[in-house]
């Protein structure tokens, strides 16, 4: 059997990098996914001619070179592709109370658009060859 996740959507906010004591560099992020809220019938809901959406939000946890890569070219809005596995966790806070969480950890990123600030970078490049005479 194998534990193993394939989610594409935007990024919630600028990844968040941190290394351990041992030079291990991890990066994390948010994901949010959608899909069409549907009926008790399963038809897809509609409002104002525009289908009604459920956003999932997911945290990704990369390692070592993804957490690089990640790091240096993923922006808040970027689409990305995460193929991962799922890793649950349980603690107990403060207050005595166990809790859970669940996080996905990434083997890969793959870019499916550019992040905000390469879009206006080409943007202004492509305009600069507007000034070449044919």
């Amino acid at each position: 059997m194998q534990n193993l996740v394939i989610l594409a959507g935007n990024v919630g906010a600028t990844p968040e990098t941190r290394s351990t004591q041992g030079g291990t560099k991890i990066t994390s992020f948010s994901l949010a996914t959608s899909r069409p809220k549907r009926d008790s019938e399963g038809k897809v809901l509609k409002e104002n001619g525009h289908r009604v959406e459920d956003t999932e939000w997911h945290r990704v946890t990369c390692f070592n070179g993804v957490a690089k890569t990640v790091a240096e070219y993923v922006e808040k809005g970027q689409k990305v592709m995460v193929r991962g596995r799922i890793h649950y966790t349980r603690w107990t806070d403060q207050e005595n109370i166990e809790r859970y969480g669940v996080e996905i950890i990434a083997d890969e990123v793959t870019f499916l658009s550019y992040g905000k600030s390469r879009q206006q970078q080409d943007n202004r490049q492509d305009n600069d060859d507007d000034d070449i005479p044919f």
